[in-house]
């Protein structure tokens, strides 16, 4: 594991996970914004950017390209490059309305290069260190990938908003905005092609023979598949977050939409500050507060109380959608009371994936669990926007929380398989 010259962690783990995080809130939550400002409706908006979702969905089918051609340190500069490329090329040819062919093309082929980075960058962080270091900053890593949310979903969100103000234009505000991102990207990439480290570990890597990975690959399906429990895990992975899948994808459009149809009518500024900013802090609190509450009380103990902290708090949008109040503190205030409770409740997830993925192939059987998180929320999320267009936004809010009924459900049935112990910190 020996690098040609020594090559601090702090030089590249900080912004290797921010160039991780950054591309992934760009498909997914400012393609939303940017579609929505160009005026498409909301069942196509739904639909259209649940399925650009899809490569976090399928990226465990060819991780094992990633191990078999070149090295991870290959995959990682080539394709921040090809992000920085075709964020540059979504600048550039964004519309002024539909059709939206080319925006969505160029969203498509960055959310496969992200969700190839992903693999990939991830592998390099466990080849590049060895495990004490990588105890050390795996808070660190989070950290910067947090850091990337509200980056993309706040700063640049109020960044468009303020361009739109000064401009006229929504689609040159948002040209402005994604050409600023584009140039972040590109000094991020020659950041990393200068000092990601070379590690001989990484070289051979990136030489394994493709009769053997394929064969470690099947292996890790099959053993996962015949895993005991392993349709409940996959009702408890697709069901769990199912008030959130039907929302998320409609949140922009309900804070944008004006009051007549139902809407809050705050503008991309507003929205950028109270849901992605103030929303993702309280969503990284609730976070950091679950991982010390099952640290102290064990899985077992906590998941029910944070499932129900997940999918109850969603009645703030119904609770908005029916008053509709003008006060942008009100709506802040029920942003935050909503995403620090899915955020404490979003930790139960993750520790049962953890939990069932455990055994000789966790690596492997973990990032199956992943595609199926993925799964649960491009399903619900693909017939959202369509749902709410029959049933308006008060019907819809009132339909995502009937939907709590299935996130108890499962919890229940999973929560007895649990051992009391796991997840409780030795004392």
């Amino acid at each position: 594991m020996e690098n040609k010259r020594h090559i601090s962690p702090w030089a590249w783990v900080p912004t290797l996970y921010f160039a991780e995080g950054l591309p992934y809130f760009i498909v997914n939550t400012i393609s939303v914004i940017i579609l929505k400002d160009l005026g498409m409706d909301n069942g196509s908006l739904a639909l259209v950017t649940s399925l650009i979702g899809l490569p976090w969905l399928i990226k465990p089918l060819w991780s094992p390209l990633v191990d078999i051609f070149k090295s991870k340190r290959w995959w990682i500069v080539t394709m921040q490059l090809l992000m920085t490329l075709t964020v540059a090329l979504l600048a550039f040819t964004l519309p002024d309305s539909s059709p939206f062919t080319w925006t969505l093309l160029f969203f498509v082929i960055t959310g496969f290069a992200s969700a190839s980075h992903d693999i990939a960058a991830d592998g390099f962080y466990m080849i590049a260190l060895d495990p004490g270091k990588q105890s050390v900053f795996i808070g660190i890593r989070n950290t910067f990938y947090r850091i990337a949310m509200v980056f993309g979903q706040g700063v640049l969100v109020v960044l468009a908003g303020w361009l739109e103000r000064h401009t006229g234009s929504v689609s040159r505000a948002w040209s402005l905005t994604l050409a600023i991102t584009s140039l972040i990207l590109a000094l991020v990439s020659l950041w990393h092609l200068l000092l990601l480290p070379r590690t001989d570990d990484d070289r051979v890597a990136g030489k394994k023979d493709l009769r053997t990975v394929l064969v470690e690959f099947s292996e890790a399906f099959v053993s996962f598949f015949r895993k005991p429990g392993i349709w409940i895990l996959m009702l408890f992975l697709l069901l769990y977050r199912l008030p959130e899948a039907f929302s998320v994808k409609l949140l922009y459009p309900f804070f944008s939409d004006p009051s007549g149809v139902g809407g809050l009518g705050l503008g991309k500024e507003e929205f950028g500050m109270v849901y992605g900013t103030a929303g993702v802090i309280a969503l990284l609190a609730g976070g950091i507060l679950g991982g010390w509450h099952i640290s102290r009380q064990g899985l077992r103990k906590c998941l029910l109380p944070m499932a129900l902290s997940l999918a109850l708090p969603c009645a703030v949008y119904l609770y908005l959608a029916l008053a509709q109040p003008s006060s942008v503190w009100v709506v802040g205030g029920c942003v935050v009371f909503d995403q620090f409770g899915y955020g404490y409740g979003f930790t139960a997830y993750t520790m049962y994936m953890m939990y069932f993925a455990d055994g000789p192939l966790k690596t492997s059987h973990y990032a199956i669990c992943t595609g199926f998180m993925a799964m649960s929320m491009l399903l619900p999320g693909a017939v959202a926007g369509y749902l709410q267009q029959w049933l308006g936004y008060s019907g819809f809010f009132v339909l995502v929380m009937i939907c709590c009924l299935a996130t108890v459900a499962v919890t229940l049935s999973v929560r007895p398989r649990i051992p009391a112990s796991y997840g409780r910190a030795l004392k």
